[in-house]
C-alpha cells in the first residue's frame, strides 16, 4: 500500500476515534452532573435555553460552591440546632404560622452556620443545589408556603406540609459532615 492510501485510511479512523472520545466525554460529564444534581438537573434543563446552557449553569454552580467555606458542625452546635428544631415543631400546635416562620429562620441560620451565603433566596437555591439537589424541592415548597403564610393565606395543611419540607432539608444540613442524624422527629 502506498503512503497516500494508508493516510486515507488512518486519518478518517483517527478523526472518528477523536469524535467518539469527545462524545463519550460529554456523556460522562452529563451523567456526572445528572447524578450530582438529581432532580435539579432536569429542572435547570427545562428552565434554560438549551441543555448546553443548563450544564454550563450547573458547572458554574459547582465552581461557586467550591469557593464557599462549607464546614461540618461541631457536635454541640448540632445538638443545639436539634433542640431548637424540636421547639419549633412543638410550637406548631399552638402557633402554626409562627412555627413555619421560625422553621424558615432556623434553616437559614443553619445554612449560615454551615457556611452558605443566605442573603438571596435564589442564590441560596443555587448554592444548595450542588450538594442538596435531592431535597431542594422541599425547600422551594416550604418557602412558598412561608410566603403565603406571611399574607395569612396558607391553610393549616399547607403549613403542616411546609414543616415536613423544612425538616427534610434541615436534617440533611444538620447531618452533613456531622455523623448520625440528630434531628429525628
Amino acid at each position: 500500500m502506498s503512503t497516500g492510501t494508508i493516510l486515507a485510511i488512518v486519518i478518517p479512523v483517527v478523526v472518528v476515534i477523536a469524535l467518539l472520545a469527545v462524545v463519550v466525554s460529554m456523556l460522562m460529564r452529563r451523567n456526572r452532573l445528572r447524578e450530582r444534581f438529581g432532580p435539579e438537573y432536569e429542572r435547570t434543563v427545562e428552565e434554560a435555553d438549551s441543555r448546553t446552557a443548563a450544564e454550563r449553569e450547573l458547572r458554574a454552580r459547582e465552581k461557586r460552591h467550591d469557593s464557599l467555606d462549607i464546614k461540618p458542625l461541631d457536635r454541640n452546635v448540632r445538638d443545639r440546632y436539634a433542640r431548637d428544631w424540636t421547639s419549633v415543631q412543638e410550637e406548631f400546635v399552638d402557633r402554626p404560622e409562627d412555627s413555619v416562620h421560625d422553621a424558615d429562620r432556623l434553616v437559614t441560620s443553619l445554612m449560615h452556620e454551615r457556611g452558605y451565603p443566605t442573603q438571596d433566596f435564589d442564590q441560596q437555591l443555587k448554592d444548595l443545589s450542588v450538594e442538596h439537589g435531592r431535597t431542594l424541592e422541599h425547600y422551594r415548597a416550604a418557602h412558598e408556603v412561608d410566603t403565603l403564610s406571611t399574607e395569612h393565606r396558607a391553610t393549616t395543611e399547607q403549613l403542616r406540609g411546609a414543616m415536613v419540607h423544612y425538616r427534610a432539608l434541615f436534617e440533611e444540613l444538620l447531618s452533613d459532615g456531622g455523623g448520625a442524624r440528630h434531628a429525628r422527629v
